[in-house]
């Protein structure tokens, strides 16, 4: 796996003689964070980025970059209580987004769980859930990672106001079709340079 922000950030690191633990302690996170980033399994957010930059004396436009150029898959998440509407909507993700790994989920908690472990490139939330909203799964996201791409789906389009407010990139209405798909994917807020994935899965 080639992951042209991990071996940068460990180069650099070791350039600096500094331990992993040494640079998470400069940069206020924990060890396990600074081992994440260096094996591809998670990227830091913006603001890490900018400490990250600091600390190396490495220039932050080549720390993103790299970051975009990394090779590692970008996941996109589906979230809807229904398994018919999940399952039917899988196909559709699947071909709009041929090369992602995808992943279905009925339940907030099992998402969240899993975004505290991967980094979610795109998230596809239903916003009316029962007990639970898709709008409070959607800050949840943001507090974790910042640089998701959230995407409202419902059938009620009064919902889209309330949407917009959450830091959302976009809104679509159910049932999903893959042109619709296809044309939010050009708007994301922050799109990917290279999206390179394979299956799709449904919890």
């Amino acid at each position: 796996m080639n992951n042209s922000f991990a071996e940068m950030l460990r180069q650099r690191r070791m350039e600096k003689g500094l331990s992993q633990q040494a640079l998470a302690e400069k940069l206020y996170v924990d060890r396990s964070s600074v081992a994440s980033w260096e094996t591809g399994r998670r990227v830091p957010d913006a603001t890490l980025i900018a400490r990250i930059s600091e600390q190396l004396g490495v220039n932050v436009a080549d720390l993103l970059l790299a970051n975009e150029k990394s090779v590692f898959p970008p996941q996109v998440v589906m979230l809807d209580d229904e398994k018919i509407i999940l399952s039917g909507s899988m196909p559709i993700l699947e071909k709009a987004l041929p090369d992602a790994t995808i992943m279905g989920f009925t339940r907030p908690t099992e998402l969240l769980q899993f975004a505290r472990n991967n980094p979610i490139f795109l998230a596809f939330l239903d916003i009316e859930m029962g007990q639970h909203s898709g709008l409070d799964v959607c800050k949840s996201l943001l507090k974790l990672n910042p640089r998701t791409n959230v995407v409202f789906l419902t059938a009620y389009m009064e919902y889209s106001f309330d949407a917009w407010e959450t830091g959302a990139c976009g809104f679509l209405l159910k049932p999903l079709t893959e042109e619709a798909v296809r044309k939010q994917l050009s708007l994301l807020r922050y799109p990917q340079l290279s999206i390179s994935f394979e299956k799709v899965e449904t919890i």
